[in-house]
């Protein structure tokens, strides 16, 4: 298991959030789209979560800068089940 940070959230027209969680070094990554409404009734999104290597992809190249300054700013910040 490897533990990743959130990067990045987006919102879409469809009522989905996709949630963007990265490594530190900002080399790899993992999405979860959840429904919209589940922010409201669920336990909330957390700034980090242990994942399975086998769930991570590539980042972007062109993303991977910033998905390592916001990770390792979020690990400096706050424990993985903070509620962000």
């Amino acid at each position: 298991m490897t533990t990743v940070w959130l990067v990045d959230r987006q919102f879409d027209s469809k009522g989905l959030v996709r949630l963007t969680y990265a490594t530190e070094d900002g080399e790899r990554m993992h999405t979860k789209e959840l429904a919209e409404q589940r922010l409201v009734t669920g336990n909330g999104i957390t700034a980090g979560r242990e994942v399975d290597e086998s769930a991570l992809g590539e980042s972007p190249p062109d993303d991977r800068e910033r998905f390592a300054a916001e990770a390792s700013r979020m690990a400096d910040e706050r424990d993985p089940d903070d509620v962000v």
